[in-house]
């Protein structure tokens, strides 16, 4: 008996059955996890990070405060939009909370359910609340896409032989755990990081700009931002964000082809 092609057979069909096609963006995607089974992982997680990190009080810290600001704003034209889109399904166990996390990385990150951090590290390169926005939604967009869903149930194939979470949790709980951070970005907790594939970082950069437009922010800010980072990677260390969001020339143009597109359909100014 051939247990080889056995095996090999076995993956196939786990492969065919797994793909699915993604509602927001479009393209299919493997998925071996749940949309349910991550956000339950999320909160679990979420909680034990904010418990073991320095998060940065909004009665304390107007950074705090604009972190939130741009997260309720941002969640609120989300929910507006899938609503009229008549995509509320996608949005079915979202929580949204937004914390500033005090750290020296240039990091931020989205977990399913809308558990969003911003590390102060990030701000001096964002440098107003427009870029940020832009960061965020571009987080959220990972995030609403399945990005990481799609990177863990990469990793649980390759490393773990594709087994249920259920069953990888049971068996390699510390193993799954760290799977998990890591197909979220959040590299403080892991000592490797599971890279964007550059078609997710093509679908973040255009859904996220939507839904900072959406949010009513200047979009724009998004060319100087990346500019910015682009010469911070130059320098002998790359910052976390950077790390877990491969560097293309082709960004900015991508950028700059769907900037006035993007703020003719999606822009929604805030009344004041």
């Amino acid at each position: 008996m051939n247990y080889k092609l056995i095996s090999l057979s076995v993956v196939i069909a786990t492969l065919l059955i797994a793909c699915q096609t993604n509602s927001i963006t479009g393209r299919s995607q493997l998925s071996l996890v749940s949309e349910t089974e991550v956000q339950t992982m999320a909160k679990t997680q979420y909680r034990q990070f904010l418990s073991q990190s320095k998060v940065v009080s909004t009665n304390t810290s107007k950074d705090a405060e604009m972190v939130n600001r741009i997260g309720k704003r941002i969640s609120t034209a989300i929910t507006k939009y899938y609503t009229e889109q008549g995509l509320s399904n996608e949005l079915i166990g979202y929580e949204w909370e937004y914390h500033l996390v005090d750290s020296k990385e240039v990091n931020a990150w989205c977990m399913p359910g809308g558990k969003i951090v911003v590390y102060t590290g990030l701000l001096p390169v964002t440098q107003n609340e427009a870029a940020l926005a832009v960061v965020m939604g571009h987080e959220v967009a990972h995030a609403l896409a399945r990005h990481g869903n799609e990177r863990m149930s990469q990793g649980l194939l390759q490393q773990l032989g594709g087994v249920a979470l259920s069953t990888a949790l049971s068996n390699k709980p510390q193993q799954t755990q760290n799977l998990f951070m890591s197909a979220y970005g959040i590299s403080s907790q892991v000592g490797f990081m599971l890279p964007h594939s550059r078609k997710q970082e093509l679908e973040a950069d255009k859904f996220g700009l939507r839904y900072a437009a959406l949010a009513g922010y200047n979009i724009r800010e998004a060319i100087p931002l990346w500019e910015r980072m682009e010469k911070m990677s130059a320098g002998q260390k790359t910052p976390e964000f950077l790390s877990t969001h491969p560097q293309e020339e082709r960004r900015i143009k991508d950028l700059q082809k769907i900037m006035d597109e993007t703020i003719r359909d999606y822009y929604r100014p805030i009344s004041k």
